[in-house]
């Protein structure tokens, strides 16, 4: 799945179609590397790569400034993004190799953006440690991880974003937004999902939750230990309850009825979907904290239930867990 780091590899910025970064070079950054520029500006840049020693596979990997991360965060509303603060070390070309091939075989499902930390001792000197990932969903952090992580399990966590974000509506692919060149080697093979798994989603692209229900449904049926399966058949449950729902007359219904554990479920589902998650478990922790018997557990069942849809590497997550503790016990 890596490369060896000393393997030649060149990028070129594919300005086709690509995202649109161009705000992100008036912000002071240097000529190179410079994000990918808007669609039908400049030159044609795949045109001139695939002129190169071998076929250049398509990136959705770019190198970004310290001060664009606020930019990079908001492109997240429109497909997930991993930002990876990097060094020059081997641990950090390791990494960023995994990630590149791991999100280049996506195919548009997600981007990656790297920082170079050994540019800018500053940004070294605040990290805790490089390299360091984080992934961001809706301009939210759903997670953290670095080098410790192995291959595989940074392969499951790349998955596991493509998931969610279909699950969340997020369907559209975004265009290449450059080239790799590495001798020798071949494009990455996207990995395949189990069918049930990819029936889920090709339903759920096409917004037929019950048809990606079933397929979820199957999955579980076929595998009981199918973790994956369960998250998603959570998640495609919420946004079952939460089509057409309309949020300020759910929000009214739980205030008038602050005892209705079925509208205060209402509102934390819109709450978690919109993307308002710190807002949905407290308002289930707080109800959890004034009530008790069958209610009681209900709302306990269903934050667990939120717990699963949102990770369990989401610092907010882990967060809710300890009010949680304190509420119960």
């Amino acid at each position: 799945m890596t490369e060896s780091a000393q393997e030649p590899q060149s990028r070129r910025v594919d300005a086709r179609g690509a995202v649109d970064l161009s705000g992100l070079a008036s912000q002071g950054a240097p000529a190179a590397p410079t994000p990918a520029a808007p669609a039908g500006q400049g030159p044609t840049a795949q045109a001139q790569a695939t002129a190169g020693p071998s076929a250049a596979p398509n990136s959705w990997a770019i190198q970004v400034q310290p001060q664009q991360l606020q930019q990079v965060v908001e492109l997240s509303g429109q497909a997930p993004v991993i930002v990876l603060i990097h060094g020059a070390d081997a641990a950090s070309a390791t990494m960023k190799t995994t990630l590149e091939d791991l999100v280049d075989a996506q195919q548009g499902r997600l981007l990656l953006a790297e920082i170079d930390s050994a540019a800018h001792p500053e940004l070294a000197q605040s990290a805790d440690q490089v390299p360091v990932a984080t992934a961001f969903i809706g301009g939210r952090p759903v997670g953290e991880f670095d080098a410790s992580v192995p291959a595989d399990q940074l392969a499951q966590l790349v998955t596991q974003m493509v998931q969610m974000a279909t699950q969340n509506g997020m369907t559209q692919k975004l265009p290449a937004q450059s080239t790799r060149v590495v001798e020798g080697q071949e494009p990455p093979a996207e990995p395949e999902l189990p069918p049930l798994h990819q029936a889920a989603l090709d339903a759920l692209e096409n917004s037929d939750y019950a048809a990606a229900a079933t397929a979820y449904q199957q999955a579980i049926k076929e595998k009981p230990d199918d973790e994956d399966a369960k998250i998603g058949l959570a998640q495609v449950k919420l946004l079952q309850r939460t089509t057409g729902a309309d949020l300020a007359a759910a929000r009214q219904a739980a205030a008038e009825n602050p005892d209705d554990i079925d509208a205060q479920i209402a509102v934390a589902d819109l709450d978690v979907l919109g993307g308002h998650v710190e807002d949905g478990f407290s308002r289930l922790v707080r109800f959890i904290q004034t009530h008790f018997g069958d209610d009681r557990e209900t709302a306990r069942a269903h934050l667990v239930e939120l717990y699963s849809i949102t990770g369990d590497t989401d610092p907010r997550v882990s967060a809710s867990r300890k009010q949680l503790a304190r509420a119960l016990f």
